[in-house]
């Protein structure tokens, strides 16, 4: 996932308040890696929306560099403080975006969980940009100041998640993590699932997470770091 973010725009109250949470340590933040292999340097083809930043193309997991998309989960508030699911709405924006077309990613690196970091287009239309651009998604300053004048200008016509109060991610997820850490055995709080699609690990902030139960007597397990999970053959949940 993804490390604190310098913030230059107000905050929802809740995120101020919770502002300590930015110096938990990131146990899932993404670290970029360089590109292992020239199949991991260029991805092109179908692709499939894992949630507003990542896709899976070519059998590859890819986060979009330089931005960060409300979790799947997520809500936000409009101006008039009516709650909706931004989270959702970035999901399907991104979707759209790249319905029936072909799409093609350069890598940035791997993250520390071996997703590739990319820049992606879908027929040439920079998906990473339009992002931020329609207020879907967050310029994430912390690895790249590609798409900050997007962001400002996004936020300047009061688009998606500037329309009213909305929680920056990052600060989303570490409150879902600060919360389920003192429920969780030495506070790892990842929990891998073994279901009839495989074994699968939910954050925190995972949709389905309090409708997990861990049984150990079926090879589920907690986890501290994604990286773990992955080193145990476990994937993410779709949205995490």
């Amino acid at each position: 996932m993804s490390a604190p973010h310098p913030l230059s725009f107000p905050l929802h109250p809740a995120a101020l308040a919770l502002s300590a949470l930015l110096l938990l340590p990131a146990t899932f933040d993404s670290v970029a890696q360089p590109p292992s292999g020239d199949r991991a340097q260029h991805l092109n083809g179908r692709a499939t929306v894992i949630d507003g930043d990542t896709l899976e193309i070519a059998g590859e997991r890819v986060r979009l560099e330089g931005i960060d998309a409300p979790e799947a989960d997520q809500t936000c508030a409009e101006s008039s403080s009516r709650p909706w699911a931004c989270g959702r709405a970035a999901t399907a924006y991104l979707r759209g975006l790249i319905e029936g077309r072909r799409v093609a990613c350069e890598a940035a690196g791997r993250d520390t969980y071996g997703r590739v970091l990319g820049w992606c287009t879908a027929d040439g239309r920079d998906l990473n940009a339009e992002m931020v651009r329609s207020g879907h998604a967050w310029a994430f300053v912390q690895y790249s100041t590609r798409y900050e004048a997007l962001e400002a200008a996004a936020r300047k016509a009061k688009a998606g998640i500037w329309n009213g109060d909305a929680e920056p991610p990052w600060v989303f997820r570490r409150r879902h993590w600060a919360a389920a850490e003192p429920n969780a055995p030495q506070g790892c709080a990842i929990k891998g699932n073994v279901t009839a699609n495989g074994r699968i690990y939910h954050m925190p902030w995972s949709p389905w997470y309090r409708k997990v139960r861990i049984e150990p007597a079926k090879g589920e397990r907690w986890f501290c770091s994604e990286a773990e999970a992955a080193g145990a053959g476990f994937r993410p949940a779709m949205g995490d």
